[in-house]
């Protein structure tokens, strides 16, 4: 992947409370068209969540962004939005929902690196 590519980004949030708004940025997700490209990088912060909510329910929490991760990958596991391209999983891993698995709005930039680039957002926003 040499040369400047044009990438989408959005931060994965986990919404401890989803009638309190508040949320805790856990990953990000980088996706590049034209290289049929799509990434995640994720981390379940514990101690923050139940900081926000001491009842919070960490194992399902786990089980949402283990799911985000196998459709990111596009493992094919009986979910038909796996078979579908990198940017077709992007659009609809980063559609608009009230749930406690959210993403933000969708940002983009250019990259010489995606991997580098992913995990630069993940380090600025995430860790």
């Amino acid at each position: 992947m040499q040369g400047k590519h044009l990438f989408e980004y959005a931060l994965i949030r986990l919404v401890p409370r989803v009638e309190r708004e508040e949320f805790v940025n856990v990953g990000a997700v980088l996706c590049c068209k034209r290289q049929n490209y799509i990434a995640c990088k994720i981390h379940l912060p514990e101690g923050k969540l139940l900081a926000m909510d001491a009842e919070a329910d960490l194992n399902l929490f786990s089980c949402y962004l283990d799911s985000f991760q196998k459709i990111c990958d596009g493992e094919k596991m009986g979910n038909p939005i796996a078979f579908q391209d990198a940017a077709s999983r992007f659009r609809w891993l980063t559609s608009m929902r009230s749930s406690m698995l959210q993403t933000s709005r969708p940002h983009s930039g250019f990259s010489e690196n995606l991997e580098q680039t992913l995990l630069s957002l993940y380090e600025q926003y995430v860790a």
